[in-house]
């Protein structure tokens, strides 16, 4: 590679790689922090083919490389969401990034008259991002498993922030289980899954920002193995490792980093019914559409629903002043006594979302007694729950 000036920089790149890791840095780039740099994306020449883009806040922080034809090194940072933008109204194909003093970037479409400009920094002026220990002990598991555990528990999060322990994921790691487990005071969830020939123990809170973007990464990283008939590509593997306060997560082209959440998370296994008097078997379709009909005429304030269980079936019914009565009812496998109870209708369909089986279980006690929602058919591979609070209605 030819020698390089302080900040001069001109690299060539495939458009559709570099929006990809672009897209995920402009994500973490904090346009509205009272440190301006945090809004920007760090470019830097990263051996003789590769550039890096890197961007954080003040809790996340991500890295990627992209292929380049590198004609200088150097490196500069830019407005991240500005340089986006432009990046997406080129034309498909190459594009030619350079910049001579560290205080602008130029972009060019090769072959096409299309160029920007964007004023910059020079590089050494980003801050430094956390990396891993080199000695860190490393955790490995499928970038889909955990990808399915986020996406099984990431909504029961509070979105209160002045909660810390609620508005963040607990990750746990105990022997050969891997769990992800989440709640906003009014239900809780967990999934779990078998990692087989692993044995580690670890636990981590990771905040509600961190848990959104990770999600994201996961997403790109499967996207980046897409499976072929008759071609099983190799699985994408995301290494994990702590350092400090800070977890790192290694996949692909990119690395994640999120601060940790200094908070006691609620001992959730309290919190779980050990057993339930009543076990119903329900068409879960069938009890999503029912609750999304009859929540339609539920209270804006509190969203219940009762839930009255009778021989062979379940009895929807909301009733507000404002808005009148709703009413439904479906089959279901249910041979005991009478029992109604309320429920917050929009937690019960986020667990019917978050479930892909065809048939659910709903577990229940007495009149204020939780919920316990399953998947009908237990897995060994993969466990989830999910509790939901009664209401009084």
């Amino acid at each position: 590679m030819p020698g390089k000036t302080a900040h001069s920089m001109q690299v060539t790149v495939s458009k559709k790689d570099f929006l990809r890791i672009l897209d995920r840095c402009q994500g973490v780039a904090d346009k509205k922090s009272t440190m301006p740099v945090l809004g920007n994306v760090l470019l830097d020449v990263d051996g003789p083919s590769q550039l890096r883009l890197s961007a954080m806040d003040l809790f996340l922080s991500i890295t990627g490389r992209v292929q380049a034809q590198v004609e200088r090194g150097g490196s500069i940072a830019v407005g991240a969401r500005d340089l986006f933008e432009r990046v997406r109204m080129m034309p498909e194909g190459q594009l030619t990034l350079s910049s001579t003093d560290g205080s602008s970037l130029t972009l060019k479409a090769v072959g096409t008259a299309r160029r920007f400009t964007i004023h910059g920094i020079p590089g050494d002026e980003f801050p430094k991002q956390p990396q891993p220990d080199a000695g860190a002990a490393i955790l490995s598991l499928p970038v889909s498993t955990l990808a399915t555990l986020i996406q099984s528990t990431q909504f029961s999060i509070s979105t209160d922030d002045s909660r810390l322990a609620l508005n963040s994921a607990l990750f746990e790691w105990t022997d050969d289980r891997v769990r992800i487990v989440t709640t906003d005071g009014h239900r809780l969830t967990k999934a779990e899954a078998v990692v087989p020939g692993t044995q580690a123990t670890t636990t981590m809170l990771i905040p509600l920002k961190g848990i959104q973007q990770l999600k994201r990464v996961c997403d790109d990283a499967l996207a980046e193995f897409p499976r072929s008939e008759g071609h099983e590509a190799s699985e994408p593997v995301v290494r994990i490792s702590q350092n400090g306060p800070s977890a790192f997560f290694q996949m692909g082209s990119l690395q994640f980093s999120v601060k940790l959440v200094d908070a006691q998370f609620p001992p959730y296994d309290q919190v779980i019914p050990a057993v339930s008097e009543r076990v119903v078997r329900a068409p879960r379709l069938g009890v999503a559409d029912a609750l999304r009909a009859v929540s339609v005429a539920a209270s804006d304030r509190t969203g219940g629903v009762k839930l009255t269980l009778s021989q062979n079936s379940v009895r929807f019914e909301t009733e507000s002043p404002e808005s009148g009565e709703g009413f439904d009812e479906i089959a279901i496998d249910y041979d005991g006594p009478d029992l109604t109870i309320g429920f917050n209708a929009k937690y019960f369909l986020d667990v019917t979302s978050a479930i892909t089986d065809e048939d659910i279980s709903i577990g229940i006690g007495g009149e204020l007694d939780p919920a316990v929602i399953r998947p009908a058919l237990r897995s060994e591979a993969f466990d989830f729950l999910a509790v939901v609070m009664p209401m009084r209605i």
